[in-house]
Order: structure tokens, then sequence, then C-alpha cells
């Protein structure tokens, strides 16, 4: 599995011949023009988890020639940008739904903030990329919207709990301070993921984990990108340049 850094929690995965490109809302290094240019794919999808600005950008249309299907969460439906895209090519998901077709399967699940996070399954090589979904917990704001948050994050965990996965790409964002790890490290100790990336950390420094993040006899390999342009070979062993 190759993976590339676009920003954000934008990236390229190519698995094979298949590529795979998740929330695409800026990739200032062009790193997905080279891979269009170089047509080295037999199939090839853009998968939008929710309508927010650094999520989701029209420049992505102009793939629609030799894209596969553009994979939506519903909630980019209602919005204008949606319309200039070849609705034949769009797969718009609810929360908790399924699609697949020869190259690839699609399971939905429902998110923290707007939208879905996706598990995509390229002949028996799962991706989990989570979007939006995190468990918020904002210094300063009141205990009761705390509350909200951790209690929205569990009830998701519910449905997220065993999940198998080759690499998961979750947020770990500085802007919650102490707190910013506090997601992550609850998905990966009630999931089966063996390899994690973070992302959704713009302007912060790169994450380390904090002692026992893992858990007692447990480490996965994991990258935290900086700068767009990064890329990374995932294998057995871990990652490597």
């Amino acid at each position: 599995m190759e993976i590339t850094y676009l920003l954000n929690s934008g990236f390229l995965v190519r698995l094979g011949r298949t590529l795979l490109v998740f929330d695409d809302f800026e990739d200032s290094v062009h790193v997905v023009d080279r891979a269009v240019e170089q047509a080295d794919f037999d199939a090839f999808y853009i998968f939008v988890s929710h309508a927010h600005f650094d999520h989701f950008d029209t420049h992505i249309c102009n793939y629609a020639d030799c894209v596969t299907k553009y994979v939506f969460s519903n909630d980019v439906k209602h919005t204008r940008r949606s319309r200039i895209f070849p609705s034949e090519k769009i797969v718009y998901m609810k929360r908790y739904s399924a699609w697949q077709d020869t190259h690839v399967s699609v399971r939905s699940f429902d998110s923290t903030d707007v939208g879905t996070s996706f598990l995509v399954d390229v002949g028996g090589t799962r991706v989990f990329h989570a979007g939006d979904f995190n468990w918020w917990h904002w210094t300063g704001e009141p205990e009761k919207e705390r509350l909200l948050a951790r209690n929205a994050f569990q009830k998701q965990m519910k449905k997220l709990e065993g999940l198998e996965a080759e690499v998961a790409f979750f947020p770990v964002d500085g802007r919650m301070g102490d707190a910013w790890e506090m997601g992550a490290k609850e998905f990966c100790a009630r999931t089966g993921t063996k390899a994690l990336v973070t992302m959704h950390n713009v302007g912060f420094p790169a994450w380390t984990p904090s002692p026992g993040f893992f858990g007692e006899g447990r480490e996965i390999p994991y990258w935290t990108p900086v700068q767009p342009g990064e890329h990374r070979i995932l294998e057995k062993e871990g990652f490597r340049e």
C-alpha cells in the first residue's frame, strides 16, 4: 500500500492498480494530477466524507473523465457545489449503508460532526477513513457540551467495536491541546486497526504517541504527516519511505 499526504484529511492511497483519494480539498503539490497523468491504474475512486470546505472542493470535478466513481457522503448532495459533477459518476452514501462494484466494497459509518466515515475494502485490504469522526473534547466548552461530545463518540464506537483494518486515517487535532489524542487512543484500543495515520492537524507539530498510548503489550505502526506530498509505503513491518 502506497500512501501520499495531500493536506488536512486528504490522502492518495494506491493498492495495486486501484487508486483511492480521500477528502482532497487542496493538493498544492499536484499529487493526484501526477497519478492521473501517469494513467497507471484500472480503477480510481474519490471519496468525500462531508461537505466542509477543508474536506470538499470542486477541483476534484476535473477528474470526471477518468474517475470510476465519486463516493460522497449524503450531505454533499444538498450543496450547490455537487451540481457540477456528472450524476452518473456519483454514489451518495447515507450513514450505515453499503455499496460495491467489481473493484471495491464500501461501508459507511456515522460521524460526530457532519457526514460519514468510510471503510473501503480492496481485494481484502481494508482502509478506514474517519472523516471528522472524533472525540471532540474542547477545553473551555461547558461541561454539558463536553459530555454530549463524549456520549456521541462512545455511541459510535459501539458500532465500530472490533472493526478490522490494515490502516486507519484518524484525527489527532492539535487545537484540542492535551485532549488531541483521546479519540485516536480509544479507537485503536477498541478496533483491530493494524496501522494508524493521523490527520486534521494542519499548522501543528507532528504527533508522537504518549507513553502507553497503544496499551500494554500492543503497539502498531503509525505515521503523522506534516508536509503535503509526504509519501510512505505500508508493509507488514510498518511504514517506510
